[in-house]
């Protein structure tokens, strides 16, 4: 029986994944997961599948099949018209309903880097960060008593009294003492670890509209996705700015409502500092990503920007991303201006998002090298 359970389980979970698989691009572009996330576990919405079968009526009931009709006349002998458009009276049979199924997140990335193709990322100074891990290796005398092996002891326990002639088969108690009790013993070995830290920055400026946090709210929740399959810890920095930058917690990252103007330079300064006070390049695998509709205050400042990127923020970075969301208000300048000096840089990859359906392509473009 158990072995069928899990063969229907591992059915379903396949046609899990490929709904998710069909439907990835409308799932991304229209947010839906994000909001049902929880800590390692995203719910998935399945539409449920009735199987079609036959229904027998009353006998001699009459009707369209077993005596005469009049055209039109529906089948199941409601009155012509009732069900569409909302017309009709009140029913009383339940309506059909999405099922939600919770979908680990890790199988989640896998199934994005399957249908993005994205490679797997190689993490640099692995061997530098390490972390204690503890294994199981043998059985032991002496251990706490959680530790202790059941069935080494209870073997003990049996042995003893064979040997002693004092096991009567008829009444078989087995009372361990303590010289029979058996614990798990264990050492600690030292394993590399790579840990990563995603540095978020979005203009918060009064031409980043709702619609335009959205995308970044989306994008950023893929981008997490796939890097925490990709690391073992990672951890989120979250930077606002308008003519000022300032480091907020993750809510306040998507619903702050500010105005005026945009110095995109302040944002990069506080990137720079924080990845040299709490990140440094030897220990960590950096990943800035800067969202904005690419205006900027003159372009002095833009200037100063790119100073910071070459001399502050790509020496520590496995990789620079600027995504660029259209906005009816920005003049989408910036991503021309990083192109143009930093173009030739592979560790600089800049994506203009045009709207929700360009997400993906973005997550492509971004992830697609495997830095």
């Amino acid at each position: 029986m158990a072995l069928k359970i899990d063969q229907d389980h591992a059915r379903f979970r396949d046609i899990v994944k490929g709904r998710i698989r069909e439907n990835l691009k409308r799932y991304i572009s229209s947010g839906d997961l994000v909001a049902r996330q929880g800590k390692d576990t995203v719910s998935i919405p399945v539409p449920q599948i009735d199987l079609p079968r036959f229904r027998f009526g009353e006998k001699q009931s009459g009707g369209v099949g077993r005596g005469e009709g009049d055209q039109g006349q529906p089948v199941d002998g409601g009155e012509e018209g009732e069900g569409e458009g909302g017309k009709g009276k009140a029913g009383q049979d339940a309506g059909q309903h999405a099922l939600e199924v919770e979908v680990a997140l890790d199988e989640l990335a896998k199934i994005l880097g399957e249908e993005l193709a994205l490679p797997r990322i190689e993490p640099r100074g692995k061997a530098r960060i390490v972390a204690d891990k503890d294994k199981y290796t043998g059985i032991q005398r002496q251990g706490p008593e959680s530790l202790r092996h059941f069935r080494r002891t209870y073997r003990e326990a049996l042995k003893r009294l064979i040997s002693a002639g004092n096991y009567d088969p008829k009444r078989p108690a087995i009372v361990p003492i303590r010289e029979d009790r058996r614990y798990r013993g264990w050492s600690t070995s030292v394993q590399p670890v790579a840990n990563a830290v995603i540095v978020y920055m979005m203009d918060v400026s009064g031409s980043m509209g709702d619609e335009q946090k959205e995308i970044v709210r989306i994008e950023s929740f893929w981008l997490d996705t796939w890097l925490r399959s990709q690391y073992q810890g990672l951890e989120s920095v979250y930077v606002i700015h308008d003519a000022a930058a300032r480091e907020v917690d993750r809510d306040t990252f998507f619903r702050t409502r500010e105005s005026g103007g945009t110095m995109i330079s302040s944002a990069y300064k506080l990137c720079a500092e924080i990845l040299a006070k709490r990140y440094p390049a030897s220990e960590w695998n950096v990943y800035p990503f800067h969202f904005s509709d690419g205006d900027n205050w003159s372009v002095d400042d833009t200037l100063q920007c790119i100073e910071i990127l070459k001399t502050r923020i790509l020496p520590a970075a496995n990789m620079f991303c600027y995504g660029q969301v259209e906005s009816p208000y920005g003049s989408g300048q910036f991503v021309k201006d990083l192109r143009e000096h930093l173009g030739k840089d592979e560790r600089v990859v800049t994506s203009e998002i045009r709207d929700k359906d360009a997400i993906m392509g973005s997550i492509k473009e971004f992830l697609g090298k495997g830095r």
